[in-house]
């Protein structure tokens, strides 16, 4: 008697947001994007099995458990050996965490992984996952970068089955999957880097680290837009996602922390591409300032808060007679739309008006600035490049201007007067509430104002 052909069911996934939807429709219902549907082919369903078996051996059905019963304690954390890695990542690698690390291509994804693999082979025996290069590639670039070759494991292989075969016969304690775009799994037909094989690789290679207690870091492209390619519920999947930027043709590499289980979030790594791969660099305050012997017109220096990091970072701006019935309006590192409601403000409480001029503000360094603390400091440049009168050499400010003219306080004061008194600056203008006590910071006056009119002032 002759088998019955096994039907294969389709289904629709969305390619933002990863749901799924039994037939097509030009919207998707759980995140209202357009035209992102997806045909993917599904395998037939199995029937579900009475007990499942894990990596670790047998799992046990979950149970209702009061959490004052639930045995707790502090994650162990290992040092990838890099010390602005360690920073970004919360203090160190946490055991069975899951890291997405996105970044443009070239950017040094691949090369710090591979120098984090070669620290940490002492401590965590690692496997690195190839599917875009060979193992002559990989074993180059860690020749060029003087890195130990003793250490090291690499497996060319996109299939996910087969890697996770040669990981529970090796038993590594640490993998880099790279990238997880080139991932797939036998039991989907759809082609790799699809959602639905994007999503079901990395759902294996969590559920793998959780059961086992591996960490995985799993290296993911970058669409045009700057967001991670594949569906969005990868990032949910994951314990940490980290971006990695950089400006073209800068030697600077900024790793960026969006989401941390284990560590605070929008936490800072700064780096130096060499001809030996990545460096940390400690102190990135030096290499955001411009370091000029004088002061230039349009410059103002603040502090801005990254993670539990203080930074000092330059804001240059530029103000010009516009040719245009229209000025321009650009902002690079900061929000477009909050700098032309400064502009607004300065024109209705300072009395300054640049309604004919184009106004240019850019942040040194290629940091983006989202905090409100910003304000002050870019208003002080714009003042300062439409007079064309330099600010008071060691200066600093920041602060928050609202619609009224006032300044408010931002977090963390203290801490911004400390790290700009370590770097010898001399005045700062600041919100009356985050002024110090009288003689707190030995070298460094501190300007309090309330209003815009006052900082104005004080800035003169």
């Amino acid at each position: 008697m002759a088998k019955t052909a096994t039907k294969t069911r389709t289904a629709y996934v969305c390619n933002e947001c990863g749901g799924d939807h039994a037939k097509w429709q030009g919207q998707c219902d759980a995140c209202g994007a357009w035209n992102s549907l997806s045909q993917i082919a599904l395998e037939p369903e199995a029937k579900p099995a009475a007990r499942r078996d894990g990596w670790a051996g047998k799992v046990e059905a979950p149970k209702v458990t009061a959490l004052r019963e639930v045995r707790h304690s502090e994650e162990a954390r290992v040092s990838t050996g890099i010390g602005e890695f360690d920073r970004v990542l919360g203090g160190g690698l946490v055991e069975g965490a899951v890291v997405l690390v996105g970044g443009d291509p070239g950017i040094g994804k691949s090369t710090l992984l591979l120098q984090a693999l070669a620290q940490m082979a002492g401590a965590l025996p690692g496997l690195y996952v190839s599917g875009e290069e060979s193992l002559a590639q990989v074993a180059g670039r860690a020749v060029r970068l003087g890195l130990p070759l003793d250490g090291l494991h690499a497996l060319a292989e996109t299939g996910v089955e087969r890697i996770l075969e040669h990981a529970a016969a090796m038993r590594p304690k640490l993998i880099v999957a790279d990238s997880v775009q080139t991932l797939w799994s036998e039991q989907l037909t759809a082609a790799p880097g699809s959602v639905s094989q994007v999503r079901e690789s990395a759902a294996r290679l969590v559920r793998y680290a959780k059961e086992t207690g591996t960490a995985v870091f799993l290296v993911g492209h970058v669409t045009k837009e700057g967001g991670i390619a594949g569906p969005r519920v990868l990032e949910h999947m994951v314990d940490a996602v980290l971006y990695f930027e950089g400006e073209a043709g800068s030697r600077f590499r900024v790793l960026r922390a969006f989401k941390n289980r284990f560590g605070a979030v929008n936490e800072l790594g700064v780096f130096a591409m060499g001809e030996k791969g990545l460096k940390e660099v400690p102190n990135p305050s030096a290499i955001f300032l411009s370091g000029g012997s004088t002061a230039q017109p349009g410059s103002a220096v603040m502090v801005t808060r990254e993670g539990t990091r203080p930074l000092l970072v330059e804001v240059q701006a530029l103000v010009d007679a516009s040719p245009l019935s229209n000025p321009r309006r650009v902002a690079v590192g900061l929000e477009g739309n909050r700098m032309a409601m400064l502009l607004a403000v300065l024109h209705r409480h300072g009395g300054i008006g640049v309604s004919d001029q184009d106004v240019f503000v850019n942040v040194v360094g290629g940091i983006r600035v989202q905090e409100t603390a910003a304000d002050l400091p870019v208003l002080l440049a714009v003042l300062s490049s439409l007079r064309d009168r330099p600010l008071a050499e060691k200066t600093i400010a920041f602060g928050e201007v609202g619609l009224s003219g006032e300044i408010r306080p931002v977090p963390n004061g203290e801490e911004r007067l400390r790290e700009a008194a370590t770097h010898g600056f001399r005045r700062a203008i600041v919100p009356k509430g985050n002024a110090p006590k009288a003689g707190s910071y030995k070298g460094l006056e501190v300007v309090a104002v309330e209003r815009l009119a006052d900082a104005l002032a004080a800035a003169e």
